[in-house]
């Protein structure tokens, strides 16, 4: 059994007892979280996707709220002695789930 759920902004296909990175979410380490936003869910017999897989949803837990790697950003032009660099790290939350409710 799996769902696709969306998360900041982009979807994810998750199992129970899966472990994701998903974009910063408030909370501590060890509280409980809840995607309401399921977008399809499949189990053994059958794909459930539209307003029936709008009602399930999944639920896990934090396990740790970590930073991303650093991304360098170069803006060059040669000829107009023009160089700008800048960086960027984004700031994540590490997911396990826990169980798909139908």
């Amino acid at each position: 059994m799996y769902a696709l759920i969306r998360a900041g902004g982009k979807q994810y296909r998750v199992s129970p007892g899966d472990r994701i990175e998903i974009e910063s979410l408030p909370g501590k380490v060890g509280d409980a979280v809840e995607f309401g936003e399921v977008l399809a869910v499949r189990t053994e017999e059958k794909m459930i996707t539209g307003k029936a897989a709008a009602q399930a949803s999944v639920s896990g837990r934090i396990v740790a709220q970590t930073r991303g790697p650093k991304l360098t950003v170069l803006k060059y032009k040669r000829t107009n002695q023009y160089k700008i660099q800048r960086g960027h790290r984004q700031h994540l939350t590490s997911v396990e789930v826990g169980e798909i409710k139908l």
